[in-house]
């Protein structure tokens, strides 16, 4: 039985690591994209929900919101995060809104809202 020297060994399991990386890396994209947004997002891909308080200090808003159907959310009132202030600055209490969140490592935070006219 031949066997193969080192430097053959070692591209062929370079190559078939290769291959294993490109099968499973559009899949990764796409989880990712779908997580993430694909960047052509439209009112119609965000949740609604009302404000119910606006808590500029601690950068948090709290939303009674339906269903949540990327985070597999029932509808309820939660307290979410935003990164950007300036999200709070639209909004007030009372307020019908459609609005996007994604769990950032266990934190809810809204990253985009629109007051609904």
């Amino acid at each position: 039985m031949k066997t193969l020297g080192s430097a053959a060994f070692f591209s062929v399991h370079a190559l078939i690591l290769a291959g294993i990386v490109a099968l499973a890396a559009p899949q990764h994209a796409e989880a990712t994209n779908h997580a993430m947004g694909s960047g052509t997002q439209t009112m119609s891909d965000m949740a609604d929900g009302e404000v119910r308080k606006v808590d500029k200090d601690a950068k948090k808003i709290t939303l009674r919101h339906g269903e949540l159907k990327q985070l597999d959310m029932p509808p309820m009132t939660m307290v979410f995060q935003v990164n950007d202030p300036a999200l709070l600055e639209k909004v007030k209490a009372g307020d019908k809104v459609k609005f996007r969140a994604q769990n950032s490592g266990g934190t809810m935070v809204v990253t985009d809202i629109e007051v609904i006219k």
